[in-house]
């Protein structure tokens, strides 16, 4: 089943309003949903929606809150999220490092006390948009065991890294584990394996089964030990630098709802400290270079970073966004 990009995005916006957003909020998070949905990362956007909802109705997300200034110090400012809805805090927050970033090179933002902001992504592609190179990541729930432990005491905790290119973005968007919760969900939802190993099952054998891996919790780490420790200094600076709550705070809050989190949003404007032309010629070499790798399969295309998504986004824009039919109903039935 295919749903266009307007008739998905005005289902989320009715639902919204009908939880008590304002109508230009609901707006605005409603397209960042159908945006997620449309470039092809459904678990962070059709998928995820229906259990937003459920924060929402749990009271763990405040419909009507906004971000408020705490300090600011140069480029460099802290926001208290005051629990208002992820997906618009972390747009609010990556706007003001964007702004920053125009009047001094470079701008910082670090968010507390707010929620998860869905596709991280989409605050990468928004710097890039902008002319920005964007930095940006969250810590969560511990929800990944430390390298060389069975129990959850770590986050996942996304970073996401994007360059501006005129002929399509480069944006890296990952989780420290091998793959997120969301895609496991999603993969489970298909009925298929993952690509490759990603976490352990009951016996302690590393898996490709989704279900396995839902059941322990004990994804893998990307690199292993080097994605353990990127994991902890990731949470360690968002923690530092926005004075919130850490993974192992946020486990001690709920131990399952995903909130008052932590997170960082870094802007550099390429047009003050580059000129155009250089950086034009320089992220092109590097691209072109990628993509004209010898393969390793003739029929399988080299990708750059964010190249996958572009050819995604172009595509369900023409046909229509891909769902699974149970999970749309239960959205229209909201």
């Amino acid at each position: 089943m295919r749903v266009f990009f307007e008739d998905m995005r005005n289902e989320f916006k009715r639902v919204l309003i009908k939880k008590g957003f304002s109508e230009e909020r609901a707006e605005a998070s409603a397209k960042l949903f159908t945006e997620t949905s449309c470039d092809g990362v459904y678990s962070h956007g059709y998928v995820r929606f229906p259990r937003v909802i459920e924060y929402i109705d749990k009271g763990y997300i405040d419909v009507n809150a906004v971000p408020s200034k705490v300090e600011g110090i140069g480029a460099f400012e802290k926001w208290d999220g005051n629990l208002g809805m992820g997906n618009l805090n972390a747009e609010f927050c990556m706007d003001r490092a964007i702004k920053l970033a125009k009047s001094n090179a470079i701008g910082c933002v670090a968010l507390k006390n707010t929620n998860h902001w869905m596709r991280g992504g989409s605050y990468g592609w928004q710097a890039a948009d902008s002319g920005c190179i964007g930095i940006c990541w969250t810590n969560t729930l511990p929800n990944m065991p430390a390298w060389g432990a069975k129990d959850t005491r770590i986050g996942n905790n996304p970073l996401i890294l994007a360059v501006p290119r005129e002929d399509g973005n480069v944006v890296v968007d990952l989780a420290m584990a091998q793959f997120s919760y969301g895609k496991i969900e999603v993969t489970k939802l298909n009925n298929e394996q993952l690509p490759v190993p990603g976490g352990y099952d009951s016996n302690g054998n590393i898996t490709m089964d989704p279900s396995e891996i839902e059941k322990t919790s004990r994804v893998l780490p990307i690199g292993y030990w080097k994605g353990s420790g990127l994991s902890i200094l990731l949470d360690l600076i968002a923690t530092i630098l926005s004075g919130g709550n850490s993974s192992y705070k946020v486990g001690m809050i709920d131990g399952k709802a995903e909130y008052q989190l932590s997170q960082i949003f870094i802007a550099i404007d390429t047009k003050t400290i580059s000129d155009n032309e250089f950086l034009k010629t320089a992220v092109n070499e590097v691209i072109n270079n990628v993509k004209n790798s010898e393969r390793v399969d003739q029929n399988k295309e080299i990708f750059y970073p964010g190249e996958r998504t572009l050819n995604t986004r172009k595509k369900n824009k023409k046909n229509g966004i891909p769902v699974d039919e149970k999970i749309w109903e239960k959205i229209k039935n909201i």
